[in-house]
């Protein structure tokens, strides 16, 4: 058995075969006093291109030989020695004054995920002996090892969940150990388990010395909303129950803070979906203007998506914590579906952690949401995940207008400009614009407004007419310019060239001007779009 099966599959370094006599005679005795059984191993770190695995010898052979562990480089997956294999290596390392060390050399997968293992256990081992810096370095390699082992060696479903929920542990656990570092403390760490609110002053206190922390909340006060964008209730066309349930939610929290006492609490959390260009964020900078005594924060997966590894979810919590620090607040945020889309096992991990913080902050155990709305916007409601959509207690729909709001549009999208439409006029297009949203009727009228400019610039021949001054609109001039055609009465042959600045009169915008528009822009929402905002209203949504 030896001499056919160990020397093919071992090499021994540094030294050589040469006591061979000694090594036969000592396990032949071992291998006759000791029956064969398995070995457990122990994964330790390595040095070089293997995995450096420590076998312990039984409580009788240490008895017996006058050693306590020698080491074995594998790089295949764990496999039980038999005993009497070990005791030819006891026996070989006996017939030595010195210990040695054997090299067992053979070609296998997982070494990514074996030597991430190896990296927890130790971490595990300088958490527990109090070396909280050398285990939060370990636990950061490790996990960097667990996310390599995703990659390019788990394989299944179930390896990678498993290899993930790890992962998470293992990351909030080197996260409470870096915020003990930091603070610098000589008591004992933060246990597993425990929160900030726990001791909420000592961590307010030590908080207002977090340089990291100062940091990340000074990259998020950019999205507090300074100037407020000056669009009122009445800038809104149509969409009234969408603005009483945001009155109901934001201003009269604000004003009647009485009459939200008990068991009557305002919503926590709103989601406007329906068809893109419908209005949705622009009935957020209507809430941002009306609520005059709240900080409203406004972002986007842009503000809280960084290459960092671990910071895209601080940064949500600190968007949080800023939000409870300025409140009563209300934090917008905009294609809310970029950030906490359906979990699926094709995702990164750093977009779960994202949402999984989303779930803590807007609902979890120890967070306090009081006096904070999150508003949510959104074209694609059907793609949020679950739990995200439950999170949003009202879920209003934003429909596309109808007649007589589309009406409404045109006018306050024409406003104070020079036009000949009629009231008739302005009804037709009305009709005419079914199933356009609110950008696309913006389109139309700044498309029809720009038919002028394009009439001044494609003129050959302009004629005088009469006309208020640019300077005093007091005083009306007779010799200001208009474009026309050349058989008009009057017309001589120009160019906007030649037109001197303050004596131009641009022509009007007319019915002709509107629909030619028309005919060249049509609406951007398509019916099948549409039937899933249907169905998603059926199951989930209300009016």
């Amino acid at each position: 058995f030896f001499f056919t099966w160990l020397p093919s599959r071992v090499t021994c370094s540094p030294v050589t075969l040469d006591p061979w006599f000694h090594f036969s005679i000592a396990a032949s005795v071992l291998s006759w006093v000791f029956p064969p059984d398995p070995v457990t191993l122990r994964s330790t770190p390595g040095r070089d291109c293997h995995l450096l695995i420590s076998f312990y010898i039984s409580e009788q052979i240490d008895s017996f030989v006058n050693y306590e562990t020698h080491t074995i480089f594998l790089s295949e997956p764990l496999v039980p020695i038999p005993g009497g294999l070990l005791a030819l290596i006891a026996a070989y390392a006996t017939s030595f004054n010195s210990p040695h060390q054997l090299y067992w050399s053979l070609s296998g997968p997982n070494k990514l995920y074996v030597k991430a293992i190896d990296l927890v256990t130790r971490a595990t081992e300088e958490d527990k002996n109090k070396n909280y810096e050398e285990a939060l370095r370990l636990y950061e390699h490790g996990v960097e090892y667990f996310l390599h082992a995703i990659k390019y060696e788990a394989q299944g479903d179930r390896a990678k969940e498993s290899i993930r929920t790890k992962c998470i542990q293992y990351l909030d656990r080197a996260e409470k150990l870096k915020e003990f570092l930091k603070k610098g403390k000589t008591k004992k760490p933060i246990k597993d388990g425990e929160t900030k609110g726990d001791d909420k002053k000592s961590d307010s206190d030590s908080d207002s010395d977090d340089p990291e922390k100062k940091k990340l909340q000074a990259k998020l006060e950019g999205a507090i909303v300074v100037e407020k964008p000056q669009v009122k209730w009445s800038d809104v066309a149509g969409l009234e129950g969408a603005k009483e349930a945001l009155k109901e939610a934001v201003i009269l929290p604000i004003k009647f803070p009485h009459l939200f006492t008990g068991k009557r609490i305002p919503w926590k959390g709103i989601l406007l979906f329906g068809p893109p260009g419908t209005g949705k964020s622009y009935l957020a900078k209507a809430v941002a203007t009306e609520a005059n005594n709240s900080t409203f924060f406004s972002v986007s997966s842009s503000d809280l998506v960084s290459k960092w590894l671990g910071e895209s979810e601080k940064l949500v919590r600190n968007l949080f914590e800023l939000a409870r620090q300025h409140k009563p607040s209300i934090v917008f945020i905009d294609e809310v579906d970029s950030l906490c889309s359906s979990r699926s096992d094709n995702e990164s991990e750093s977009a779960r952690r994202i949402k999984t913080e989303f779930l803590v902050q807007m609902q979890g155990v120890g967070t306090d949401n009081e006096g904070i709305l999150v508003l949510g916007a959104t074209n694609i409601p059907w793609v949020l995940d679950a739990a995200i959509r439950r999170r949003f207690e009202k879920r209003i729909y934003i429909p596309l207008p109808e007649e007589h709001a589309r009406l409404y549009m045109f006018k306050l999208h024409l406003g104070n400009t020079p036009h000949m439409l009629t009231e008739d006029d302005l009804k037709q297009l009305a009709k005419k614009t079914s199933g356009y949203s609110g950008a696309d009727i913006s389109i139309v009228v700044r498309d029809a407004l720009m038919q002028p400019v394009r009439k001044v610039q494609s003129a050959t021949h302009f004629r005088k007419v009469q006309g208020p001054s640019r300077t005093d609109p007091n005083v009306i001039l007779d010799d200001l310019l208009t474009p026309c055609s050349p058989g008009c009465p009057g017309a001589f042959e120009m160019t906007w060239v030649d037109v001197p600045g303050d004596k131009l009169f641009e022509p009007p915008v007319s019915m002709s001007d509107m629909l030619r528009s028309l005919a060249t822009s049509k609406p951007t929402v398509n019916d099948e779009d549409m039937v899933k905002l249907d169905k998603f209203k059926e199951d989930f949504g209300q009016e």
